[in-house]
């Protein structure tokens, strides 16, 4: 749970967490100034605390190495502002463990109607049906929702992407999910209830285009490495002993 002034809505998103497929909560807590470590501490969770804000995408990259160093093998990824339905993470989990998927991600629009019903802006719910499209074509996929936050991965997905050299603002999750593609992992998603209220995280109309803008360059960096045009570490795989090495690898199969 990436977490910054959660304490309105953590023990809610709690309840309806299914503790019989979970093993351990990691709350990393970026910065807050209320009582999210207090109630977090008090529930039993393990929490983590950034002494300062790191941004949306740093505090993730703090719950994966943390989960990877502790031998976690399926990963959830769950705001703790009760946006997202968690009673349906014992599904997620479960099409990992049957290797039907290596990521699964929640689709918060599963018809236009329910999506705005359940309070999404009109402005946003365009935005996200144009960048998902716009993603799915140029990624080759074919999912509901591109910026969910709501996801799930194998431990091999977390030990291949280099993550830490994303970026800490919103667009880690775009460069996630592009990496992911790359490096040919099987994505699928699962219908995900959402609810928009004051308390829920969401960011405005301004970083929203700055976040658009940003994907859109993501899918210019991915297909610049897959053209092998030009190179980017993000691209590079954990799994490769050297960013020389993985140049190499670039090297050998543009030649093929």
């Amino acid at each position: 749970m990436p977490a910054f002034n959660a304490a309105p809505t953590l023990l809610k998103t709690l309840a309806d967490l299914p503790q019989d497929v979970v093993d351990e909560i990691i709350l990393v807590d970026d910065g807050s100034t209320d009582a999210t470590i207090d109630i977090a501490l008090r529930e039993g969770l393990t929490v983590i605390k950034h002494k300062e804000n790191r941004g949306y995408g740093g505090n993730q990259k703090t719950c994966y190495q943390y989960a990877l160093d502790h031998g976690a093998e399926y990963v959830v990824m769950l705001h703790p502002d009760y946006q997202y339905d968690s009673r349906v993470v014992g599904i997620a989990v479960e099409l990992l463990k049957l290797g039907i998927c290596d990521v699964v991600l929640g689709s918060r629009i599963r018809t236009r109607q329910e999506a705005l019903a359940g309070g999404m802006p009109a402005w946003k719910y365009i935005a996200n049906r144009l960048l998902t499209i716009t993603e799915n074509i140029a990624l080759g996929q074919n999912l509901g929702d591109f910026h969910s936050g709501f996801r799930a991965y194998r431990r091999e997905v977390l030990e291949t992407i280099p993550f830490e050299r994303n970026s800490d603002d919103f667009v880690f999750d775009s460069q996630f999910l592009a990496q992911a593609v790359y490096f040919q992992f099987r994505m699928g998603d699962i219908p995900v209830p959402v609810r928009y209220f004051p308390e829920a995280s969401s960011i405005n109309f301004r970083r929203c285009v700055k976040y658009g803008l940003c994907t859109l360059s993501v899918l210019a960096r991915f297909w610049a490495q897959r053209l092998r045009i030009r190179p980017s570490k993000i691209f590079f795989s954990k799994q490769t002993d050297s960013d020389a090495d993985n140049r190499v690898q670039l090297q050998q199969a543009s030649q093929k």
